[in-house]
């Protein structure tokens, strides 16, 4: 079953909502506050948000913005009630995967998260993945895992990842993680480092993979690999 949160302060439009995609098999939970959803969001992330814009405490692009940081694999469509060019815009811009402007028919809403959810499992069917130990990670939908234990790795940290993995145990200099992460050479700049130590950190046990390769640079994989 696949789970969704949604995120709208209206009482009346969360309670019908919730209603009517509990009746069409999602497990859903409605939150009036983002303070709410943020605490359940830290526990457990869904398979799809329902994101209002005007929202209070933050607005709803902001939470977008704060989710698409680190989080591509979660699908998320905006619910808003104005009908300006620039929300439309600027929320796809930021990683909306689609929107519905208020009002809406529950109809119309159940056919945009399904449409929206097939995209996503076949994206999911179709993705590379890549495995060592206990290392899990899955770059299309930005999900990095640890003995099944999702981690929070910020853009720059998951971004260096994958430029590791991609060069299949094969050593990557630091002028090529710099041009791939970076967009540019910072010479002698210790960003790099600082970034491989917090990678290393948040990998836990795994974050031993990660081997400094002496005068070049980085490569990942197991010792004896």
């Amino acid at each position: 079953m696949e789970k969704i949160y949604l995120v709208e302060d209206d009482d009346n439009i969360r309670k019908l909502v919730c209603y009517a995609l509990s009746r069409e098999g999602y497990e859903i939970k409605g939150f009036a506050a983002p303070t709410e959803f943020w605490g359940e969001y830290a526990k457990s992330k869904p398979d799809l948000i329902l994101l209002d814009i005007m929202l209070p405490e933050e607005d709803g692009l902001s939470i977008l913005k704060k989710i698409r940081f680190s989080d591509g694999g979660t699908a998320i469509i905006m619910l808003t009630a104005k009908s300006s060019e620039f929300d439309k815009v600027t929320g796809l811009d930021l990683g909306a995967d689609d929107y519905i402007a208020k009002p809406f028919g529950m109809s119309e809403l159940v056919s945009r998260i399904n449409a929206v959810l097939r995209r996503f499992r076949k994206s999911a069917e179709n993705e590379k993945i890549y495995r060592i130990g206990e290392l899990e990670v899955y770059p299309e939908r930005r999900i990095a895992e640890t003995s099944g234990k999702e981690l929070s790795l910020s853009y720059k940290e998951f971004e260096l990842l994958i430029a590791l993995l991609e060069a299949d145990g094969k050593a990557v200099t630091r002028e090529e993680l710099f041009a791939k992460v970076w967009g540019e050479f910072y010479g002698e700049s210790r960003t790099l480092d600082v970034h491989i130590r917090n990678l290393r950190t948040k990998l836990g046990a795994a974050g031993n993979y990660i081997q400094t390769v002496k005068n070049v640079g980085y490569r990942i994989g197991k010792k004896d690999d």
